[in-house]
C-alpha cells in the first residue's frame, strides 16, 4: 500500500478577502512550478489538516490548500453570512486567478467532491482533472441515510447523537442541532458541538478507533464544521436537489476519478454509483475494505495511487 508523503511545511500562506466579509486561508506545499492540484476539504465547514498536504508528491505538485468560508482558519469563524455553495464556486474562481493558475487539478472528498464538482461544471475550462472522493451531491436520500438508516449500523452512536435532544425535537435532528448551535450560550454550543462531530467521526471509519471517534470536537475547526454543515444540511439544498446529476453533461471531456469506499456510512456508496452512471466516462474505483475517511489505509492508498497516475497521465 502506498503510505503518505512525508511531513512537509507550506511555502507560502496568506489570507484572501473575498467579498462580503469573508478572508480565506489560503497555504501553498511543494514545488512553486509545479503541477498546480488543489486540495477541496469536506464538511462543509471542516477546513484543511497537515494530513492534506501528504496525498501528493512535493517534488510534482503545488498543493495548494485554503478553508472555505467561515470554516477552521478563515475568518470570521462559523459565519454563515454569504455562506452559500455559489459563492464558494466563486471563491475557488478567486483563488486561483489569485494564484495567477490557468488550469488545475481539483482533489476532492465528501463535501469536497461536492463543492469539486459545482466548480467544474461552472468553469470546465479551468479544470485539468477530477480526483473525488466519497461522493456528496447533497440530495436529500443521502441526508436521509445519514440521519435515519446509519443508525442501524451504529446504534449506540445515533442513542448518543439523538438523546442530546429533548423528546420533542427528535423528529427534526437536523432543525434541533441548528437551533442548538445557534445559542448565545457558549457551553450550549460545546456541547451540541460534541455530539455532532461525535457521531460524524464515528461514522467515518471502517474500523473506528476511541482516539478518532473522542477528539477533538469542540476546537476550531469542530465548531466550524457542525454550524456551517448544520445550516447547509438545513437550508442550503439544492432544489432541484439532483443538480448536479442534471448537469453532468458540462464535466465530458475532463479526466475524472471517482473512488468510493464499500462501507461508508456517511456518503452512500448509490451516490457514487448514480455519479458514474451519469459520467461513465469517469474511472470508478470502488474500495472493498473501507469506510468514508481519507485516511483509513485502503482509501489513502488509493488516493495516494490516483495522485501519482496524473504524474504520468499527460494532462
Amino acid at each position: 500500500m502506498a503510505d503518505l508523503f512525508p511531513e512537509i511545511e507550506p511555502y507560502a500562506s496568506e489570507y484572501l478577502s473575498v467579498g462580503d466579509g469573508h478572508e480565506l486561508y489560503i497555504e501553498q506545499c511543494g514545488r512553486a512550478s509545479g503541477a498546480p492540484i488543489l486540495v477541496v476539504h469536506g464538511g462543509p465547514g471542516s477546513g484543511c489538516t497537515p494530513t492534506m498536504r501528504r496525498f501528493f508528491d512535493p517534488d510534482y505538485y503545488r498543493i495548494i490548500l485554503f478553508d472555505q468560508r467561515g470554516s477552521n482558519r478563515s475568518r470570521p469563524l462559523a459565519s454563515l453570512h454569504e455562506n452559500t455553495p455559489d459563492k464558494l464556486v466563486s471563491d475557488l474562481e478567486k483563488i486561483r486567478a489569485h494564484l495567477g493558475i490557468e488550469n488545475w487539478h481539483i482533489f476532492g472528498g465528501s463535501w469536497g467532491s461536492t463543492l469539486s464538482l459545482l466548480y467544474a461544471q461552472a468553469h470546465p475550462a479551468h479544470c485539468l482533472s477530477l480526483t473525488l472522493r466519497g461522493i456528496f451531491m447533497m440530495r436529500q436520500l443521502e441526508l436521509d441515510w445519514l440521519f435515519g438508516k446509519v443508525k442501524h449500523v451504529y446504534p449506540e452512536e445515533w442513542a448518543l447523537f439523538i438523546n442530546h435532544l429533548p423528546q420533542r425535537q427528535r423528529d427534526n435532528p437536523i432543525r434541533a442541532y441548528y437551533e442548538l448551535l445557534r445559542s448565545t450560550d457558549v457551553e450550549t454550543v460545546r456541547a451540541a458541538t460534541r455530539a455532532w462531530n461525535r457521531y460524524e467521526n464515528a461514522s467515518s471509519y471502517l474500523m473506528p478507533t476511541p482516539e478518532a471517534i473522542s477528539g477533538p470536537l469542540d476546537d476550531e475547526s469542530g465548531i466550524s464544521r457542525a454550524v456551517i454543515e448544520c445550516d447547509y444540511f438545513l437550508n442550503k439544498i439544492f432544489t432541484p436537489d439532483d443538480r448536479i446529476l442534471q448537469n453532468v453533461d458540462k464535466l465530458r471531456g475532463i479526466p475524472g476519478t471517482i473512488i468510493h469506499g464499500r462501507y461508508d456510512m456517511v456518503c452512500p456508496i448509490t451516490s457514487a454509483f448514480d455519479l458514474h452512471a451519469a459520467w461513465p466516462e469517469a474511472e470508478f474505483i470502488i474500495i472493498p475494505d473501507s469506510g468514508h475517511s481519507a485516511n483509513d489505509p485502503a482509501m489513502r492508498a488509493a488516493l495516494i495511487a490516483a495522485t501519482e497516475r496524473l504524474k504520468t497521465s499527460g494532462i
